[in-house]
């Protein structure tokens, strides 16, 4: 199953600066995962499988990949979905500086819930962590959060630290670096760019 989402991604290699505002050597096709939506119907069914058992009251995703796959998850467990949106973008120099919010029509609704927070692919956790801090403000209680695909450890760490318990269908590891520590901005590789 792992590697039937692989292909669906379409991975490919060169230097990228991350919405989290690390750099990366990975780049993966996230919008065509949407393109045929039954492609995904197994390995969706195996991911609300997993965040079942955390028996939690809602499903939340950041827009507009995490929402897609929080929204499919939320109708095949019959569960509230609910989702952020990304209301500042990351500025290049500091990590992690997006921000995600929870509609106001929506914020006094998913209070006091217990929710799981969904995306589609997790690498560095940028918009989980923007759509998590969010979510304490709005007093719902993060049970897990869950992705089809995380990439590296990143997000574990972050999982762990929040105490929150982390499912994924598939994981593989990958590279993250620190604008000034990146290796390939060393070698006088280009950042491509590319916008999700």
């Amino acid at each position: 199953m792992q590697q039937e989402l692989i292909d669906l991604l379409a991975p490919r290699g060169g230097h990228f600066r991350l919405e989290s505002g690390h750099h990366g050597d990975l780049w993966l096709d996230l919008d065509s995962l949407f393109l045929r939506p039954t492609r995904l119907r197994s390995i969706l069914g195996d991911l609300a499988g997993q965040l079942s058992c955390h028996e939690v009251d809602a499903i939340c995703g950041p827009m507009a990949g995490g929402a897609f796959v929080a929204q499919m998850i939320a109708n095949h467990l019959d569960l509230e979905f609910y989702y952020s949106v990304r209301v500042a973008p990351a500025q290049s120099d500091i990590l992690y500086s997006a921000q995600y919010r929870i509609p106001d029509a929506l914020r006094s609704r998913i209070g006091g819930k217990r929710v799981a927070i969904v995306d589609d692919v997790i690498n560095a956790g940028s918009a989980v962590r923007a759509t998590y801090g969010d979510l304490k403000i709005c007093g719902a209680q993060v049970a897990v959060i869950g992705a089809l695909l995380t990439l590296g450890s990143s997000v574990s760490s972050f999982a762990s630290e929040q105490r929150v318990a982390l499912e994924s269908t598939a994981n593989l590891p990958n590279r993250l670096w620190v604008p000034s520590e990146c290796p390939l901005c060393r070698a006088r590789v280009p950042l491509e760019s590319l916008a999700r």
